[in-house]
């Protein structure tokens, strides 16, 4: 069974050929309404579930558009309409879904349920993020990057901020993919050290400099995040903010990264929190190209889970 859970279970050929793959369908879309079929609609007849345990924008719209563009069709299900674990196991959950439907994508709080949904699931399920980590997201980066810069092997990509489930993606990615990558944030929200140890030992380098002028010095690609999730109470976001403020991504940051160097963001921004809207809306972010791209990187990546 063919999952997509995180880019370090990934093989390197695999990743390389799902971006390979997004980009010639992307390609191959260039002026058509968004709602034209792909050539040979490889989803036609497939029934994909899309759970979210989590509420989203960008990973909602961009998987149902890419099943509906490649033939197939989608059914939605909200976390309170799933009950997932109460009630009902998730592995019945899991054994149940594969009698209905073709493919699972999940977007969830603990790793554990996806995990479990896909130990127990007769079709392929995919990690639409979890709290520990977002593989999608980075499959978009990286396809963003390489269209605008060539290969990422062998950059240096900066993350600026909180050592979330989006870094540490980042840095799986780095150990597959083949370029170096500097956290830069306050110590308390360090990235998980069995991830950067585990890209470390794959041949990147991962390093941990706490002063972000320093972190950006010959970057050629930073990434920042929102610094608060939406659970988060008041309290905590005061308190995040006073921590992450040193490492807000504004143009004298920009300025001590390489001259060509590009700007990231997976959307939604707190502008002029994490990052200046000078910055965003500059000649170096590549900010909404990102967001399209979710939309390719992850056709690519369902047609690889059906090995379509």
């Amino acid at each position: 069974m063919r999952h997509f859970l995180d880019i370090n279970k990934t093989d390197t050929a695999d990743l390389k050929g799902m971006i390979a793959q997004a980009r010639a369908m992307k390609d191959a879309r260039a002026g058509l309404p968004k709602g034209t079929l792909d050539e040979g609609m490889p989803l036609a007849d497939h029934l994909v579930a899309l759970i979210f345990e989590k509420p989203s924008t960008r990973t909602r719209v961009s998987f149902d558009v890419g099943v509906r563009q490649m033939g197939g069709q989608t059914m939605t299900l909200s976390g309170s309409e799933m009950q997932l674990g109460h009630g009902e196991t998730i592995a019945d959950t899991a054994r149940v879904l594969s009698r209905y439907v073709d493919m699972i994508m999940i977007r969830t709080f603990e790793e554990a349920t996806l995990l479990e949904l896909a130990e127990f699931a007769d079709v392929p399920v995919i990690n639409g993020l979890t709290n520990r980590s977002h593989p999608c997201q980075i499959m978009a980066d990286i396809q963003t990057f390489e269209e605008h810069r060539g290969s990422i092997a062998g950059k240096k990509v900066v993350w600026t901020g909180d050592g979330n489930n989006v870094c540490a993606s980042f840095i799986h990615a780095a150990g597959q993919f083949g370029f170096d990558l500097t956290f830069t944030g306050p110590e308390v929200l360090d990235p998980e050290q069995v991830f950067v140890e585990e890209a470390r030992a794959k041949g990147a380098k991962i390093e941990i400099v706490r002063d972000p002028m320093e972190a950006v010095d010959g970057a050629d690609l930073v990434v920042a995040d929102t610094w608060v999730s939406m659970h988060d109470a008041p309290s905590a976001r005061e308190r995040r903010h006073n921590l992450l403020r040193p490492y807000k991504v504004d143009a004298a940051l920009m300025a001590g990264a390489k001259a060509d160097a590009l700007f990231m963001h997976c959307l939604p921004a707190h502008r002029e929190e994490e990052v200046a809207s000078a910055v965003m809306d500059g000649t170096q972010s590549v900010i909404f190209d990102e967001a399209e791209n979710r939309l390719h990187a992850q056709k690519a990546v369902m047609r690889w889970c059906l090995e379509k």
